[in-house]
């Protein structure tokens, strides 16, 4: 697939390809309505306090681990576009809650039910991987991934501007959230009708259980349950902060500890129950796959958007004390870092699909972000400016990328589960953010970016040991294997026998 080919629109799957990322771009839209929007709500709201924001922040990405767990065992059930199009409608729900709560209770409760909608990354990531052939999923998923996910930096340009002029007085805030929300469940029923599961006569395959990730030999069961405890276990670290900022008793903190043990328990014994059959019976060998590799983008996932999510609500202070400039200079510059997105991304996917090992891409570009960021912890007052923006473009251009070829590789892995291993890499990208947000409350801004260097070091130690390069990666068509085939037949005959 070439750049320009994302002109020609007529074709069916670049026409996926843009109601897909305009989907995800209007809900990053909506997950990040609020910070731009924070100072029109202390004004509005005079029993609102900056701790409450900081505390409706946390709770705007509490539930996106889990969230992104389940939706992508939804896709492996249902298929991209039902989810994609109810997850959309269905979280309109609480950001119009938002939009008119009136009580600290609903802005809480809706800030935290909302904070479900940054699981839509993943949907897209799977919907993609349904339209477009192995040998281009690359470019196609980090253009998705970039373009959708400027729907962040897109609410923070246009929505106090609409807040401002468009509605205006105290409550401006309000209808501009509000409007958000009803244009995504508008187009969530668009994207219902607009799009199918792939191209006409495509085979949707699906997991025999979608309660748990389907592995091929008991040690990667036990891998896989290492793997999973963090994903819910991280949500302890949030109610520690919640609890420390004193909006959580003793008591109801122990209640929530109780909780995140139960699921954590829940989802072990889930593996064990769709897994023990499967590898008593033995994994035909055409349908193995290798789980260290799922391990390994976990850990790519975990250091390269984990980091960029961090390093964002860090940076524009980072430059305005170091450098002496005012908010707005430093906010702008800031941005370049999410703006590199744009190119980087989808270049990362590119350059995947181009040199022909995507496992060598990707030892590059994690190789490049340890490079990157150890430079930026290196930077002080003493460096001119334009060297420490060109260095902080420098590594956003790396951590892009490798979140472009983390995504390039997914797909290859295994198709009937590309659901839950997306879901699963991409929660990790979260457990990365809350992991180096809460490290960053101990350590300055240098030994910060010397601590994410080393995570990314870490990781590129990872999968020089563990990722392998996918069989199929350069296909024309993904591999399937012979359990592939006999859940197939098995559908037919449950659609043959339900419709006689």
């Amino acid at each position: 697939m070439k750049v320009a080919d994302v002109f020609r629109v007529r074709n069916p799957e670049v026409r996926a390809l843009h109601l897909t990322w305009i989907a995800f771009f209007i809900t990053f839209y909506v997950w990040f309505n609020m910070a731009p929007l924070a100072s029109s709500m202390l004004k509005s709201v005079d029993w609102l306090t900056a701790d409450d924001l900081r505390l409706f922040a946390i709770c705007n990405v509490a539930l996106t681990i889990p969230a992104r767990i389940v939706v992508g065992m939804a896709l492996d059930r249902f298929g991209p576009r039902r989810v994609f199009s109810v997850l959309m409608v269905l979280m309109s729900i609480p950001a119009l809650a938002f939009a008119f709560g009136n009580t600290m209770t609903q802005l809480l409760v809706s800030r935290l039910v909302l904070s479900s909608i940054g699981a839509s990354f993943v949907v897209g990531i799977h919907m993609t991987a349904m339209w477009f052939k192995p040998k281009d999923i690359g470019f196609a998923e980090g253009f998705y991934a970039g373009w959708g996910n400027f729907g962040s930096a897109a609410a923070a340009i246009s929505l106090p501007t609409i807040a401002l002029h468009m509605y205006g007085g105290e409550d401006g805030w309000r209808w501009a959230i509000a409007q958000s929300a009803i244009v995504m469940a508008g187009y969530g029923v668009y994207y219902w009708f607009a799009i199918t599961d792939g191209p006409e006569g495509t085979v949707h395959r699906k997991p025999r259980k979608a309660v748990a990730l389907e592995v091929s030999s008991w040690g990667d069961m036990v891998k896989l349950i290492l793997w999973t405890i963090p994903l819910v276990g991280v949500l302890g670290i949030l109610v520690w902060r919640i609890q420390n900022m004193g909006y959580l008793s003793t008591t109801w903190a122990i209640v929530c500890y109780a909780v995140i043990v139960a699921i954590v328990c829940y989802q072990v014994i889930q593996i064990l129950r769709v897994n023990i059959p499967i590898l008593k019976q033995g994994v035909p060998e055409d349908d193995k796959y290798p789980f260290n590799s799922v391990a390994a983008l976990n850990s790519t996932y975990f250091a390269n958007f984990g980091a960029e999510l961090a390093v964002v609500s860090m940076l524009p202070m980072f430059f305005e004390e170091t450098w002496s400039l005012s908010a707005t200079a430093a906010g702008l510059i800031a941005a370049s870092f999410a703006f590199v997105n744009l190119v980087a991304r989808p270049m990362g996917g590119l350059v995947s699909d181009r040199m022909g090992n995507r496992r060598f891409v990707m030892l590059s570009y994690m190789f490049g972000i340890s490079v990157g960021f150890a430079l930026m912890g290196l930077l002080n007052s003493n460096w001119p400016l334009i060297i420490a923006v060109a260095i902080t473009v420098f590594t956003s251009f790396f951590v892009q990328g490798a979140e472009g070829a983390t995504f390039g590789i997914i797909p290859s892995i295994k198709r009937r589960l590309t659901g839950q291993i997306s879901g699963m890499a991409g929660a990790y990208g979260n457990v990365g953010a809350v992991v180096y947000l809460t490290i960053f409350t101990f350590v300055t801004p240098t030994q910060f970016f010397y601590i994410i260097a080393g995570g990314a070091f870490v990781s590129w130690l990872l999968c020089i040991m563990w990722l392998k390069e996918p069989e199929s990666g350069f296909s024309d068509e993904y591999h399937v294997s012979s359990v592939d085939l006999q859940i197939e037949e098995e559908e037919r005959r449950r659609q043959v026998s339900a419709t006689t």
